[in-house]
């Protein structure tokens, strides 16, 4: 597992690259407010194993991000177990995001 920072993330979707971002907080936490781009896989499925529907991007770069990086740094340890080759923990999560960059909602 490794860390990004909101200013790195950020950077890669101005340069428009490829960004698999996965929200791992709940689906009423993500109608408040979400990352243009990101998608909502709550921590319980992957805690749980259920990760089918990520397999595609095993090799692939994956951002894991919640409310402020807890959650989603033991996402990254639970997809890093599994097999996923190149993860990252958005550190702060959407709070750090929220200081400088809009949510949608």
């Amino acid at each position: 597992m490794n860390n990004m920072t909101v200013d790195e993330l950020k950077a890669k979707m101005d340069r428009g690259e490829k960004i698999n971002l996965i929200d791992v907080r709940e689906p009423h936490e993500y109608a408040e407010g979400n990352i243009a781009g990101s998608r909502l896989y709550p921590l319980g499925k992957i805690q749980t194993m259920q990760v089918d529907e990520l397999e595609d991007l095993k090799d692939e770069e994956v951002i894991i991000q919640c409310r402020s990086g807890h959650r989603s740094m033991m996402a990254c340890m639970v997809l890093d177990q599994l097999g996923f080759k190149h993860t990252y923990n958005l550190v702060g999560g959407i709070l750090a995001w929220q200081e400088k960059y809009p949510v949608q909602k």
